[in-house]
């Protein structure tokens, strides 16, 4: 809105002999009030935007702050790492080399050894073919032996029959079946000695072979130990790549950390003009509050001062309708219909479940039946007019008009447009309406109409009182 000087206002209207208009002074201070209303919603919204900027960079620092530490610790463990990586390496480098050589000495006996215990099979292998033929030769010593025995026993034949001529030949037999009974036991004792000695070259021969197959598998164990000494010596090689790569992320790392410590030192001096700003600010919202309360004490000077001006008819309907209230609660007093305690009651009981929250007195269940038909009329006298409802001293209005008087759904939002009933206002307008005790008071400010959107509106408000004391006060809300 574009404010018109007084002065040059005036000057423009009045008339050539100079005589004042004062309608149009009324005029134009109820136009300045509203200017200077919007003036103040705007520097209260830069203090609540301020303030939420505070908080954001609040956050931010601190997030800012936890990320150094996360890189501090970051940057400690990757450097704990590292050692520990190239400790590794170092230790894993040494055990493969040592592990190697041990395993290519273990398989150079391994096949010593089994080379050694086949060569050992193959002799005896031998030893049991040349035992073989000794076998075969005992036989033939046993059958000339039988032989022999044969040939002494004809001997003896022979000499018997010759007689004495045949003693010389009878000794000659006898001396040749002794011989043959010498050689045949001999080559009895050579056999068993035979079978025995083929009996243990064949339990040799079999342990032999059980060896073999031992030294075998041996070999094969010690090519896959071979293998795991290639994956060892592997596993270092990728130890020595990880080692390098944590050595390449280190240095990003602690740029991170630098480049953390000089965000963190801007956002602190946005945080501290931040703050300057919304103490500015602050006190802007103060001064022009108090340019607020001067301009509506002027609004209210010139309407005493019988000063004809657009709120002139809504203040005396105002007026008149919150001088009826009082004489109604002061009927209902004498009448016996409510008591006076019961009437300035200011125990708020909450409505279970209500969401905004709804409270209730023991007065509320009788301004429920005696304001709606002081209260609705109103809406219907003057197009400008949004609500009009009566307020108590606290910010407590019980009963609203019908149309904002719905019963609660399960929408929040939806509640909060709808069912403004039975609840408490304690902003700087439903507190000064509810606390004025002079013959009325004239209030400019934004409704705010959700979504970022805000209306100006103006209050007009009288007070309302029961055998003397001060009750509330009567709002009439209307628009600009």
């Amino acid at each position: 809105m574009n404010i018109v000087p007084l002065r040059a206002v005036a000057e423009d209207d009045a008339p050539h002999h100079h005589d004042v208009d004062m309608s149009a002074i009324g005029e134009r201070a109820s136009r300045l009030g509203i200017e200077i209303a919007d003036i103040v919603g705007i520097i209260d919204d830069l203090g609540h935007l301020g303030r939420n900027q505070i908080e954001t960079l609040r956050d931010v620092v601190r997030s800012a702050r936890e990320t150094g530490e996360a890189n501090s610790r970051l940057a400690a463990s990757m450097e704990e790492v590292g050692t520990s990586a190239s400790q590794t390496r170092s230790i894993l480098s040494a055990s493969a080399d040592a592990v190697a050589g041990t395993l290519d000495d273990a398989v150079s006996n391994m096949r010593s050894l089994s080379d050694g215990v086949m060569g050992f099979s193959a002799a005896l292998d031998r030893v049991t073919e040349t035992i073989k033929l000794v076998s075969d030769v005992s036989a033939s010593i046993n059958e000339i032996a039988r032989e022999t025995q044969l040939v002494a026993i004809n001997a003896s034949i022979e000499a018997a029959r010759l007689g004495t001529a045949g003693k010389g030949f009878a000794v000659i037999g006898t001396a040749i079946k002794a011989l043959a009974d010498q050689i045949g036991s001999a080559a009895k004792r050579n056999e068993s000695s035979l079978v025995a000695l083929q009996g243990t070259l064949t339990e040799l021969s079999a342990t032999a072979q059980t060896n073999v197959s031992t030294a075998e598998a041996a070999i094969e164990a010690s090519a896959r130990a071979s293998e795991s000494t290639r994956t060892i010596q592997s596993l270092v090689t990728t130890v020595e790549h990880l080692a390098d790569n944590i050595d390449q992320m280190a240095d990003p790392v602690r740029k991170n950390i630098e480049a953390s410590d000089k965000v963190r030192e801007h956002l602190h001096s946005i945080v501290r003009m931040t703050k300057e700003s919304d103490a500015k600010l602050a006190s802007a919202a103060e001064r022009s509050q108090a340019i607020l309360d001067i301009s509506e004490d002027f609004i209210l000077f010139i309407a005493s001062s019988d000063i004809e001006t657009p709120d002139t008819p809504l203040i005396e309907m105002c007026k008149a309708r919150s001088a009826e209230i009082s004489a109604i609660f002061e009927a209902a007093v004498d009448a016996g219909r409510i008591g006076m305690s019961e009437l300035f009651d200011e125990n708020y009981r909450p409505v279970p479940g209500s969401n905004p929250q709804q409270v209730l007195t023991r007065f509320t269940a009788f301004t429920d039946a005696c304001l709606p038909p002081v209260q609705e009329p109103v809406l219907d006298m003057n197009s400008r007019v949004v609500f009009c409802v009566s307020i108590d001293r606290n910010g407590y209005i019980p009963t609203h008009n019908l149309v904002y008087s719905q019963p609660q759904g399960d929408d929040p939002a939806w509640n909060l447009a709808h069912c403004r009933n039975r609840r408490m206002f304690t902003d700087r307008t439903g507190l000064g309406a509810g606390r004025n005790t002079r013959p009325f008071l004239l209030q400019t400010y934004r409704r705010d109409m959700g979504g970022g959107n805000f209306m100006l509106m103006k209050d007009v408000s009288a007070p309302i009182y029961v055998k003397g004391r001060h009750w509330g006060g009567l709002r009439i809300g209307y628009s600009v």
